[in-house]
């Protein structure tokens, strides 16, 4: 058995799917994106595979894995490390495929008969949040996340901290003590403010704060971290396990959230979760993209002792024109029941994409994130 062929897939709202096919015609697919970056990373993927992978035997994953990482001088980055991981989900659905089995079988079998997902409310400019978390809690989820705060200077007056605080006590109150509420700075938040903000939301005792500062800046996680006892959450836009290694010796993260999509795909991930369980520390995939990301994030989720729980993108602000289960063949893998999804026990990634509606909608996609300015116009973090 050899790879044969690929296609690639630009589909709303923002996701780039990769189709790959071998010679006794297997398909894999594997979901390689940057969000707002679709088109670079496609050229990654195409010089990918026309470089190294068409020909090779597809059941080699971990020698195409540390080909495709060191058969360049330069290395690692959102780019590369997307394009690796798209093109690795793929061989590992071509591979459970082959075997007959899911992904997670491979991998040394299920740690857990389910996985917990929660549910963002409140959009990029939170607002709302309080009956958004009751209508979320009312259909069954027993966790949710929002983003603390608007756009914010580097130095904020008092009423924003109280406004964050507002809101996470709305919600408080909506929902009551049994429902994790998780926090995301979402990187937008200077370190003097992330140091007061997480603080001030201590006694509302959120789930975690994400992203309390840019990767940049992970440096000054310990010192935040002194300033509360709520779980610590990073690793959105860390892509490899030697970006994790610093943060995990440093002791000032609780739960790390690589993105299946960014961080090298399922054969990185396993092995960024396996380090983080040296040092006693959660693992919580970041997935506000489409089905076959997902489907790698729970079958990862499914063998690793240490995941704590899984972001999923349903009815996510971003997904304005099509959303997860729209390119599923089978929608009900993805149901939630209690707050859980039950682990899919099809081969592969354990998802059946209707390659009809895929190539009846692809097509170029254009989404970019805003650019968000501060009063006296200079940019500001989105």
């Amino acid at each position: 058995m050899e790879i044969t062929d690929y296609e690639l897939f630009e589909v709303p709202p923002r996701w780039l799917f990769l189709r790959l096919e071998t010679s006794d015609g297997t398909v894999g697919w594997g979901e390689p994106v940057v969000e707002g970056r679709a088109h670079t990373v496609r050229a990654a993927v195409e010089e990918l595979l026309e470089g190294y992978l068409l020909g090779e035997d597809p059941l080699r994953i971990e020698d195409h894995w540390q080909t495709l990482y060191r058969g360049g001088f330069y290395r690692g980055g959102p780019v590369l490390m997307s394009a690796i991981a798209g093109i690795d989900q793929a061989l590992w659905d071509i591979k459970g495929k082959h075997f007959g089995a899911p992904v997670y079988e491979l991998l040394g079998g299920r740690a857990r008969d389910r996985v917990r997902v929660y549910q963002w409310v409140g959009g990029d400019r939170p607002a709302d949040v309080g009956e958004a978390a009751r209508e979320k809690v009312e259909a069954g989820f027993t966790a949710l996340k929002m983003n603390a705060t608007p756009e914010m200077e580097r130095v904020e007056s008092p009423a924003k901290i109280r406004e964050a605080e507002e809101r996470l006590g709305e919600v408080r109150e909506a929902v009551g003590d049994e429902v994790d509420v998780g926090v995301d700075f979402h990187g937008r938040v200077a370190k003097p403010m992330a140091k007061r903000l997480a603080k001030a939301l201590e006694p509302y005792e959120p789930m975690f704060v994400e992203e309390p500062v840019l990767p940049e800046h992970n440096d000054a996680l310990p010192e935040i971290a002194a300033h509360t006892t709520t779980p610590i959450a990073t690793g959105e836009r860390m892509y490899s396990r030697w970006d994790f290694k610093q943060v995990l010796e440093s002791q000032a993260v609780d739960v790390i959230q690589p993105d299946l999509s960014h961080a090298g795909g399922i054969t990185e991930v396993k092995k960024i979760a396996s380090m983080a369980e040296a040092y006693d520390v959660a693992l919580a995939p970041h997935c506000p993209l489409g089905p076959i990301a997902l489907a790698s994030c729970v079958q990862v989720d499914a063998c690793t002792p240490n995941a704590l729980i899984q972001e999923q993108s349903l009815d996510i602000h971003y997904n304005e024109s099509s959303d997860v289960l729209d390119y599923l063949a089978d929608p009900s893998v993805f149901e939630y029941d209690e707050g859980y999804v039950e682990l899919p026990d099809g081969p592969g990634l354990g998802v059946e994409i209707d390659e009809e509606v895929v190539r009846e909608v692809s097509g170029e996609v254009n989404w970019h994130n805003p650019v968000w300015r501060h009063d006296d116009g200079s940019v500001a973090e989105w």
